[in-house]
């Protein structure tokens, strides 16, 4: 199934995933990845133009996105201040968001990467909450809410479940892309770009090698973005025009 390219980037076709690439790409980092140190705080972001927000529940007991995160954090921390990783949970366990350190983080920033699992098909709380909160209307959207248009917006999720059971014939009965139009209509009512997502299907069975190539492959998309060719094939987002009168005008001064 090709990616099929709109006007705000991908939403239907084939995710990106290590193994629709060549061997060469999923080890140029590894045994680098597979020595990473956890994340001991999060990392600051002011200034970084590769944004990461992982949000996971449990980190410490987590094996694909614990690894992923330490992939992301090696590579943010070789990358002179141009990458940045915000551990969510870690930031916020109390769940009260510090919205203008996230937005600052958010307008420095030329891509923003969301790295979480697929929690009951969409994000875990925490992140959801984060969405709700920062990217508020009158900055993120709306009359005047231009501040992150132009930006990029990248998936990077594990699921639980496998490939295959993602399908009409199993127990999740659509295909993944199904679940993916809320993360592409976030980005496209704020004029961002949503790329290819970079996902990790049966994560609770994947082996040790499995789990060292894709987080390399992180790692190193982290490294070249923007030159990753197929985003020559994706135009920019066209802007969301949402009326003034599109929430209660009381609302929106509060926000001024």
């Amino acid at each position: 199934m090709p990616a099929i390219p709109i006007d705000c980037g991908y939403v239907n076709g084939a995710t990106l995933s290590y193994r629709s690439l060549p061997a060469s790409r999923t080890t140029t980092m590894a045994d680098r990845i597979s020595t990473a140190p956890a994340l001991a705080a999060p990392t600051a972001a002011r200034g970084a133009e590769v944004l990461v927000l992982a949000a996971h529940p449990q980190f410490e007991q987590s094996r694909a996105n614990r690894r992923l995160r330490q992939a992301a954090t090696t590579a943010a921390e070789g990358s002179r201040g141009r990458i940045a990783v915000r551990d969510l949970y870690a930031l916020y366990p109390d769940y009260l968001i510090d919205v203008a350190a996230e937005q600052t983080a958010l307008a420095a920033a030329r891509v923003v990467v969301w790295q979480h699992p697929i929690h009951w098909y969409h994000m875990p709380p925490l992140m959801k909450l984060w969405v709700d909160e920062v990217l508020a209307f009158g900055w993120a959207y709306g009359p005047g809410g231009d501040a992150l248009r132009g930006k990029d917006l990248w998936l990077v999720a594990t699921t639980g479940g496998s490939q295959e059971s993602y399908r009409p014939d199993s127990y999740n009965r659509y295909f993944f892309d199904a679940f993916l139009p809320p993360y592409e209509q976030t980005a496209a009512l704020c004029g961002m770009r949503f790329l290819p997502p970079l996902l990790l299907h049966g994560a609770h069975k994947a082996s040790d090698a499995e789990l060292r190539a894709h987080a390399a492959l992180y790692a190193e998309r982290l490294h070249r973005y923007p030159d990753w060719p197929e985003l020559d094939s994706l135009p920019p987002c066209a802007p969301a025009e949402v009326p003034l009168t599109a929430r209660p005008l009381e609302n929106f001064a509060e926000t001024l």
